[in-house]
């Protein structure tokens, strides 16, 4: 029998002064839009003049938007809406955590859209732009829930399979949890972040980069929600998939059709 690790109180606070508290949560995210901002203007300079230092900097404030708003009404809406119903106010305490990937992802498109529009150039370019900057940030946020101590994993079924299983803080059961943040950090983040900045390395297809982003995060989640707890206020043990499964489904067929449009839209344009 292995030793399974007992995981101690982290306070998510990191430190407060009067009524204003720094927490990890929202230290990972500004983390996340820094490392975001930084490899993005490296991409600018090497874009040619396609992309200049002030278009890329109010791209990625209004991204930031997008994503704080959009995750946040996505947590509420898809996940919380019972806890808004008791409690509006819960929508603006984003400090406690609830960020809903889904919602973020809308967020963003609605901020690259508008981004576009005012800058004159093609939505495709602009999510190409984005796409290989997002995951860092993701995985980030998933090492911000595991700190929280929030999102775990279900118990572990198959004990000698599962040597890293863990006994979070203040959990009761007799059988330890998949971290399951940590497995979505990990795909999500670092390897999600390697494929598409290796993928770019050669010059692809207009709005290629955008798919294989979706077909890369809607495959990562979609699995990893087979070992992540249920959400029971909108799925019960019986559900053939989860809530999050159904939200990931249409960006892996979303993503797939935008990669086939792209590289037959290229293969079109060569021919003619």
């Amino acid at each position: 029998m292995h030793d399974f690790i007992h995981l101690p109180y982290i306070d998510p606070v990191i430190f407060s002064i009067g009524p204003i508290s720094l927490r990890w949560y929202g230290v990972m995210y500004l983390l996340g839009f820094g490392f975001a901002y930084w490899l993005g203007m490296r991409r600018v300079k090497q874009s040619q003049g396609v992309w200049n230092a002030e278009q890329f900097e109010q791209l990625i404030y209004n991204c930031f938007a997008g994503v704080i708003l959009g995750g946040r009404i996505g947590d509420v809406f898809f996940y919380n809406f019972d806890k808004f119903l008791q409690d509006p106010i819960y929508l603006f305490r984003i400090w406690e955590g609830g960020m809903s990937f889904h919602g973020g992802l809308l967020g963003v498109i609605v901020a690259m859209i508008y981004t576009s529009i005012r800058q004159k150039r093609s939505f495709w370019q602009t999510s190409d732009l984005i796409a290989p900057l997002v995951p860092f940030g993701l995985g980030l946020g998933r090492l911000g829930n595991f700190i929280n101590n929030e999102l775990w994993g279900r118990p572990v079924e198959k004990l000698d399979a599962v040597p890293w299983a863990m006994f979070p803080y203040g959990y009761n059961g007799s059988v330890p949890l998949h971290p399951s943040q940590l497995y979505e950090a990990v795909l999500e983040g670092l390897v999600l972040m390697l494929i598409l900045n290796l993928f770019i390395r050669k010059t692809r297809p207009m709005a290629a980069v955008s798919g294989l982003f979706l077909i890369g995060y809607g495959t990562f989640r979609f699995l990893v929600e087979y070992v992540r707890e249920i959400d029971h206020h909108v799925n019960t043990t019986a559900d053939l998939i989860t809530r999050g499964q159904m939200l990931s489904l249409p960006m892996i067929i979303g993503g797939v059709v935008i990669m086939l449009w792209a590289y037959s839209r290229a293969k079109s344009a060569v021919k003619n």
